[in-house]
């Protein structure tokens, strides 16, 4: 067990690492997103179109600070709400325009770090390490 545990104190610090660089991309990104920001902005991107209480749920966050994440994506103008036609008291979220170049340049940059970071890894290593990953983020 010595091993196993020495692996998983090792994986849990590169995860952390791996987090810790995350947020500092996200604001080199774009100065005023936070991780949590980008993240709410491109999910609502993904799905085209959803409610602040979908964000909520899925990010397992309250209310209030989802709304606080909402309200600073709407002042920057990468967030619109509109009119839930099938629930006129609801309200729907949807990236505008500028949202929506914001996440391209974001996943443009994304794709060539990614690709930067795996130049020298084999196909093999990097389809198993993406296996890896999907695993474990099942696990839940």
């Amino acid at each position: 067990m010595p091993d196993r545990d020495a692996a998983l104190e090792a994986l849990q610090r590169e995860l952390t690492a791996v987090a810790r660089r995350a947020r500092q991309k996200a604001a080199q990104m774009h100065p005023d997103l936070s991780l949590v920001t980008y993240s709410m902005l491109d999910l609502v991107k993904e799905r085209g179109s959803c409610r602040a209480a979908d964000l909520a749920a899925y990010f397992m966050l309250d209310k209030s600070t989802v709304s606080r994440q909402v309200n600073a994506l709407e002042k920057l103008g990468l967030l619109a709400r509109e009119a839930d036609p099938d629930d006129q008291r609801g309200q729907l979220l949807r990236p505008t325009e500028d949202g929506l170049r914001v996440l391209a340049e974001a996943a443009e940059q994304r794709r060539r770090a990614f690709t930067a970071r795996f130049d020298d890894w084999s196909d093999q290593d990097v389809a198993r390490f993406a296996g890896y990953l999907a695993r474990y983020g099942s696990a839940d």
